[in-house]
């Protein structure tokens, strides 16, 4: 079994350098789920209400 440490310097520096990549992409993810929450709560909202809306006028009101 081959220990997966890095020995050298270059292979320390790419070792740091795929784990600040790695966790940018994973920052820039969560910024954009981030952004995105208002308008997919906003749909979720207009959604639930059209449902009421509908069951209401189908079945009257409770």
């Amino acid at each position: 079994m081959v220990l997966c440490y890095p020995s050298t310097p270059k292979k320390l520096a790419m070792t740091v350098g795929c784990f600040l990549s790695g966790a940018a992409l994973f920052a820039v993810g969560v910024h954009l789920s981030y952004i995105n929450i208002a308008p997919q709560r906003a749909r979720t909202i207009a959604r639930d209400n059209f449902v009421k809306e509908r069951l209401r006028k189908k079945y009257g009101k409770p």
